[in-house]
């Protein structure tokens, strides 16, 4: 581990451990600050706190928040609740896949710019089928306005 990245897990814990912050929300500090969780950083932090790795993991593995691998700038994610299902969720993740040239079990694109995600649901029923993209929710999707939608991401 370079001295930057202990300096940085060094200023988290310090200001965890000042606001008696519980693991979630260093957990949270970790991925804000890295972009996923590493288990060289939960390892770090184990030894530092006197905490068992495994309870870092328990948490990391329970909440969907949490990812342990690099993500993409732009991520897409799309609603598979049982509406966006029978309203064409699956066809959908097909032509993102086809499009983003993801291969079967791959999640983030070489390049680092989209990461695809499933969710159970987004609650947004009323205009299923629903995507995400960086948050911004688009709806009624098909597969086509998926590719035109993806477009303005890929400048």
């Amino acid at each position: 581990m370079d001295t930057q990245m202990t300096e940085t897990l060094e200023a988290i814990y310090d200001r965890c451990v000042a606001n008696e912050d519980n693991i979630i929300t260093v957990l949270q500090e970790i991925q804000k600050e890295f972009g996923y969780i590493q288990e060289k950083v939960v390892l770090w932090f184990a030894e530092r706190s006197n905490i068992p790795a495994s309870k870092f993991y328990g948490v990391v593995t329970f909440y969907s928040q949490f990812h342990q691998n690099p993500r993409g700038k732009n991520i897409v994610t799309v609603c598979c609740g049982t509406v966006c299902h029978v309203k064409g969720a699956s066809r959908i993740i097909s032509k993102i896949h086809e499009d983003l040239k993801l291969k079967e079990g791959q999640k983030t694109t070489k390049d680092m710019k989209f990461t695809l995600e499933r969710v159970n649901c987004v609650g947004a029923c009323s205009i299923a089928p629903v995507v995400l993209v960086n948050e911004k929710v688009l709806g009624k999707v098909t597969p086509s306005k998926m590719v035109k939608s993806l477009k303005a991401y890929k400048d």
